[in-house]
């Protein structure tokens, strides 16, 4: 997508606020893989998406700044609660205090952990999960998750095109890919569910479990 059409697209979307706009800019400035925050557009997305589904409890499997967090929190009806795991303890520093000085802070459950290992242990039944972690673990994360969403729940996976590099036969060897690539076809496997692939940003594929 050219910079002119994207600028197109987002002046006819909602705006992303000013404080999702300062974190996205610290997190490009602070952190090594800035470009890993979801963005004005698909954080509009997820807000709307949670909107739609009007979830009670949400799962979210790889915190990293808490955009995303924020954005699907801002979606969420009083009483709603997300919790989001990050495995990597370094990030804490950085994204804990942009989660409770969010005005959000109160619908947001932050957690450093395995979310594969610790989620189940919650004892919560989730109606919806973004999973967007360690690429290399997106199957295991997907199974781990099918067993506490409920019937009819959702489940989100980013970067599901990963860059065009599931289509590129160069990165047969990279295991990042290759998770992606197990986890797509996991799903387009899996009769337990009904799926669709969209091509926003990196891949986002929404996921119902029947």
């Amino acid at each position: 997508m050219d910079n002119e059409l994207e600028r197109y697209i987002l002046s006819h979307s909602d705006p992303e606020g000013d404080y999702l706009h300062r974190l996205w800019r610290a997190t490009n400035l602070y952190t090594l893989h800035g470009r890993m925050a979801s963005g004005h557009l698909q954080g509009r997305l997820l807000r709307m998406l949670v909107r739609m589904v009007r979830p009670r409890r949400v799962l979210e499997i790889g915190t990293f700044s808490g955009y995303s967090a924020i954005c699907m929190a801002e979606g969420l009806e009083e009483g709603a609660k997300l919790y989001t795991f990050e495995i990597n303890d370094e990030m804490e520093d950085f994204t804990r205090p942009w989660i409770e000085g969010s005005a959000v802070a109160d619908k947001i459950e932050f957690i450093i952990g395995d979310a594969i290992e610790e989620a189940p242990r919650l004892g919560v039944t989730f109606d919806m999960a973004f999973i967007d972690g360690d690429k290399r673990t997106y199957t295991d994360a997907y199974e781990m998750t099918m067993g506490i969403l409920r019937p009819g729940g959702f489940i989100l996976a980013d970067n599901t095109l990963w860059d065009g590099h599931v289509t590129d036969r160069a990165y047969d060897r990279d295991r990042q890919t290759q998770g992606i690539e197990a986890f797509n076809d996991r799903v387009a496997a899996d009769h337990r569910v009904e799926r669709v692939l969209l091509p926003t940003r990196d891949g986002l594929t929404l996921i119902r479990k029947l």
